[in-house]
């Protein structure tokens, strides 16, 4: 004969209460860590601003086109120019304030090591901006 103090707990029956205290603790946990961060984020490095001045903003340089057709002669904005005059047009260019962009487009036919000698002359007379034109497949 057992003796049982405690009532009986029916497992079948249905919790209809939440337990809110773990969600009261995560919501004060997030309270105090955006109250200690927001004046660190206001302070933490003094810094003194320069102003905008009302200075209309740069025009874009007209772009530059150098072609290298299927022979190797060099054209730049459609014109035939030699190695030479290749690199003193390109020092001329990157002498500008903004840089032109130069797009260049060499024929299929062309060998790797052409566009890379042009391209080395660009950067030699110091224009950084050189876009490849392809066709798409």
């Amino acid at each position: 004969m057992s003796m049982s103090f405690l009532p009986a707990q029916d497992d079948d029956e249905v919790m209809t209460e939440i337990n809110m205290t773990p969600l009261i603790d995560v919501m004060l946990v997030l309270l105090v860590v955006f109250i200690l961060a927001v004046p660190a984020i206001h302070s933490a490095i003094p810094l003194v601003l320069p102003r905008a001045s009302s200075a209309a903003p740069q025009q874009p340089a007209e772009p530059v086109r150098l072609d290298i057709d299927a022979q190797g002669h060099t054209y730049w904005n459609g014109k035939p120019v030699e190695d030479d005059a290749l690199k003193a047009q390109a020092q001329q260019a990157a002498t500008l304030d903004p840089q032109p962009v130069v797009r260049l487009s060499g024929d299929r036919a062309v060998p790797y090591e052409r566009v890379l000698q042009t391209l080395s002359t660009l950067q030699g007379a110091g224009l950084a901006k050189v876009n490849f034109i392809a066709q798409k497949p």
